[in-house]
């Protein structure tokens, strides 16, 4: 294995590492789980794919496992996954303007995710508040969050020594 592909392992490990114990977090407090509304923090990362293509594999995979640990069902495994990969996708194509990776996140799980609350967890059957709710906790987690991050990776001097890391 190269050095470059060494690098882009490990990085991706940290960050999918990094997701599933901020998620963990989340869930023990009671932020996400299956309800309509939720603030799962570790969404701030998905901005990682905005720096780092090493993020979408991390990100990905530590959603997948995150859900399995904090006992999702099966459908919701793989479509918040897919969710989480899609989002990831964008923000990395996005990824010349920064201010924009939360975009892709938000939009992605907005749509997916009340399809998975509604169909997997039997919620009531009130797509637009279900969307609603998912947008909101997203705006929180990715959109403030997320913005918060890239801010701190751009414009402090750890922030951007992180950058440089993840980056070559």
């Amino acid at each position: 294995m190269t050095s470059r592909k060494t690098r882009m392992l490990t990085v991706s490990s940290l960050i999918a590492a990094l997701y599933v114990v901020l998620t963990y977090f989340s869930y023990l407090f009671g932020l996400s789980g299956t309800n309509m509304i939720q603030l799962r923090l570790s969404e701030a990362l998905c901005v990682l794919a905005a720096f780092t293509p090493a993020a979408i594999p991390g990100l990905t995979a530590g959603c997948l496992l995150a859900n399995i640990l904090t006992g999702s069902l099966l459908w919701d495994v793989i479509f918040g996954s897919l969710a989480t990969l899609f989002g990831a996708l964008g923000t990395y194509a996005l990824r010349k303007f920064k201010f924009l990776s939360p975009v892709p996140p938000i939009v992605f799980n907005t749509i997916i995710i009340p399809f998975v609350l509604m169909y997997v967890y039997k919620l009531p059957d009130n797509g637009w508040i279900i969307a609603l709710c998912v947008f909101a906790g997203e705006m929180l987690s990715c959109g403030v969050l997320g913005t918060m991050l890239v801010f701190a990776f751009e414009k402090t001097k750890s922030g951007k020594n992180i950058i440089n890391i993840l980056s070559n």
